[in-house]
């Protein structure tokens, strides 16, 4: 068994030429083209391929940062709506106490 590499553009923009797996000199084992698109090599493990550019990984972190994004401003809105509602609260309470109606009188004065 055995596979080819296809010829690919590496990090520096260079044509690497294709080869075939098993190399020559390498392992007996690594039958499989693995790799990405700009770095390519045999390997023994055939879910080790990656048909991407390392490119990839930044629309990850892209995705992760608009998540934590969105995630932080409905925290905030979240927040925001709190304070509000306690300042409406707080706010609206009866300020004066109860008159109970019972005048006070001062002991020993007689009116």
């Amino acid at each position: 068994m055995s596979a080819e590499c296809s010829s690919y553009l590496n990090a520096d923009k260079v044509l690497v030429s294709g080869f075939s797996c098993p190399r020559a000199g390498g392992d007996a084992r690594a039958v499989f083209c693995c790799g990405f698109q700009d770095v390519k090599y045999c390997c023994d493990d055939p879910h080790s391929f990656f048909p991407y550019e390392h490119s990839y990984m930044w629309w990850l972190s892209v995705g992760a940062l608009v998540g934590l994004s969105i995630a932080a401003v409905v925290l905030f809105a979240f927040i925001i709506t709190v304070c509000v509602l306690c300042y409406l609260f707080i706010s609206t309470k009866p300020r004066s106490k109860l008159d109970t109606g019972l005048s006070l009188q001062m002991a020993g004065k007689t009116c």
